[in-house]
């Protein structure tokens, strides 16, 4: 499953969507890091890897900031897999990125944690460094709940570090 799930991401990542944006304006990061960060049983505690998606050249200015598309996905070291698509905020200060994203998604269990529905909800903010030309590292912080649409909602706390960079 895992091997399926990356194979089927990358191709999504590197073949779809430089037909749908200009070429040379990608923003890939790879990630990795803890789901369910505060289980206080433990046992629905497990790494997770992803990857993420964004095209520069879409970036909005508004009255509120700057605004991106941002889509990905990830996998726990439980087989559960979240794909989603939303937007992100930017906001710099120097070298220092603050990044807010809201994304939903479809979350699949696996063998991890039920979350009570497909439909799931992510909200994250990310801290980003820029550290060489075209390249970041950061720290994320996300939650994903159902927001009481499905049977039950338990919701996830991850944490993760995070490179990007510009090809």
């Amino acid at each position: 499953m895992k091997f399926k799930f990356l194979i089927l991401l990358s191709l999504f990542t590197f073949f779809l969507n430089p037909i749908l944006a200009d070429e040379g304006s990608d923003d890939i990061s790879f990630y990795t890091g803890t789901f369910d960060v505060i289980d206080k049983e433990g046992d629905d505690q497990t790494s997770l890897f992803g990857i993420e998606h964004k095209n520069p050249n879409l970036f909005k200015n508004t009255f509120l900031g700057k605004f991106s598309p941002v889509s990905g996905g990830f996998m726990t070291g439980d087989n559960a897999v979240y794909l989603y698509t939303g937007i992100e905020g930017q906001y710099g200060i120097g070298p220092l990125k603050i990044l807010p994203s809201f994304a939903p998604g479809y979350y699949e269990k696996g063998n991890g944690k039920d979350l009570g529905s497909v439909l799931e909800f992510k909200s994250e903010i990310k801290i980003g460094f820029d550290i060489f030309e075209n390249s970041k590292i950061g720290y994320s912080y996300s939650h994903i709940s159902n927001n009481e649409w499905g049977d039950t909602n338990p919701g996830t706390d991850n944490q993760h570090i995070t490179f990007s960079k510009n090809f």
